[in-house]
């Protein structure tokens, strides 16, 4: 019997993969649902992101009146833009193995 564990290995890496990415008709202003259940997980770990921009841009000033206008959090919005930009340009996050159950 052929051993075909290293092809469904790679069959269910790409299903992964493509679940991860939108559809080509979802809007890009509407999160991912993936996305939004981790953040509406709030015990998931956070990390700082810190980047230059051009003051220019006013980004820290925008997303504090979309914050006060929303009520989303700041990180999260920060989350949701930069989420929704990876992923229209093909850059989904990695999946991660289901934990042993």
């Amino acid at each position: 019997m052929l051993d075909h564990s290293h092809h469904v290995r790679l069959l269910r890496d790409l299903a992964g993969t493509l679940e991860a990415e939108p559809d080509p008709t979802d809007d890009l202003f509407t999160p991912h649902r993936d996305t939004q259940a981790i953040l509406n997980t709030r015990r998931t770990g956070c990390g700082q992101l810190n980047y230059a921009v051009s003051e220019t841009l006013q980004l820290q000033r925008r997303v504090h009146r979309y914050n006060l206008d929303s009520g989303i959090p700041h990180g999260d919005v920060v989350a949701l833009a930069l989420d929704a930009l990876l992923r229209a340009e093909g850059y989904p996050p990695e999946r991660t193995a289901p934990s042993e159950k």
